[in-house]
């Protein structure tokens, strides 16, 4: 049970209340609207990091950067350090998915964790990846907020997958090695969790999960970020189902998915990515049965074509929302992969006026 109060009481509460009243609306992708402004490697390294590494950072005391010394990486790609290289594209983004009507902003750290910072040589970043990620989406919240204060805006401090797998072997000959080890997680989750609640985050989501133990150590490492401030922030938790077999990565059907992680209380338990809104919509419905949580549902704009974009228009993602919501499957909806603010927008308008979905009373059910 869930006994340390809000961080913020007041904030938490408008949320809580929001959701009472209606489907929230969360954002978009940011890697597609990104990919829009056709970055080259120059605008990702801004001048900080020109040499492809931090100049401000060493890995040892001794050691003096310079040519051939090996701390060089590409960062083409690693979209969360346009946090602190390129905040006027980020905090832009955010901007147009406000604009679109979205409520709940997602920050800018899908990957900010050690473990996949690690592939750019820049882990030592997590921490401040997180907190940057976290203020440039409060400051764009806030900033709606007061042309509009009586439409209140929520930060979603993103903590992503990770690059590694707590519960299969990435090597088919050797089925008992594992890449990455709990507590490794777990450190990695903390640190991360840590630079959003202070960098402003009003929710932290564990998002795309595709296996649970990596998961389960992420909660671990929040609940142990909330006890050392004594106080806590609401916490969302979305999945992935992988392919059409309707399972996670893990093994995992929606409904085990939910029983794995009821313990920690979520706000919302829901899933994202992989796949389409309307291939979502049967694994969606399981949940919206069995949770006591509130629903959310950020799909794809469809499957990914051969070229690996994404076709599905805007009011065909709309329409096919919209029927979960007249089903009274949703809670809070937006998209992922492929999403623009025009999705989020057709999306917000098909849902308008549909009643949230009613959180069952499993403890009292007969």
């Amino acid at each position: 049970m869930n006994t340390l109060p809000w961080l913020n009481p007041a904030r938490a509460e408008a949320l809580q209340q929001q959701l009472r009243e209606r489907i929230l609306i969360i954002d978009g992708a940011m890697g597609t609207m990104i990919q829009r402004h056709q970055l080259e490697e120059g605008d990702y390294r801004g001048e900080r990091f020109a040499e492809g590494y931090d100049r401000l950072w060493s890995p040892t005391s001794g050691h003096a950067h310079g040519e051939g010394c090996g701390c060089g990486h590409d960062q083409r790609g690693n979209n969360d350090l346009l946090s602190l290289t390129r905040p006027d594209i980020i905090t832009g983004i955010h901007r147009q998915y406000l604009d679109a009507g979205a409520d709940l902003i997602e920050t800018n750290t899908f990957n900010s964790t050690t473990i996949s910072l690690a592939d750019y040589g820049l882990q030592h970043l997590a921490r401040e990846l997180n907190v940057e990620g976290a203020r440039l989406a409060r400051a764009a919240c806030d900033e709606a907020e007061i042309h509009d204060p009586s439409h209140p805006r929520f930060v979603i401090g993103v903590l992503g997958p990770t690059s590694r797998t707590a519960s299969l072997s990435p090597d088919v000959n050797r089925p008992g090695f594992r890449a990455i080890s709990f507590d490794e997680l777990r450190v990695a989750y903390r640190e991360a969790a840590d630079g959003l609640i202070d960098g402003g985050a009003d929710i932290l989501m564990v998002e795309t999960v595709f296996d649970t133990l990596n998961a389960k150590a992420a909660l671990f490492a929040i609940e142990e970020a909330f006890e050392a401030r004594d106080a806590r922030l609401p916490v969302m938790i979305s999945g992935t189902i992988t392919d059409a077999s309707g399972r996670t990565l893990s093994g995992q059907t929606a409904e085990a998915f939910w029983y794995s992680l009821r313990h920690a209380q979520p706000l919302a338990i829901g899933l994202n990515c992989a796949l389409g809104a309307k291939d979502l919509r049967v694994h969606v419905d399981v949940l919206a049965q069995v949770a006591d949580a509130y629903v959310s549902c950020h799909p794809n704009a469809g499957l990914p074509n051969a070229f690996g974009g994404y076709d599905e228009t805007p009011e065909d993602m709309a329409a096919v929302l919209r029927s979960f919501a007249e089903a009274g499957l949703l809670n809070l909806v937006g998209g992922c992969c492929g999403t623009t603010p025009e999705h989020i927008a057709a999306i917000a308008e098909a849902v308008a006026n549909a009643p949230p979905r009613v959180r069952p009373d499993l403890e009292n059910a007969a």
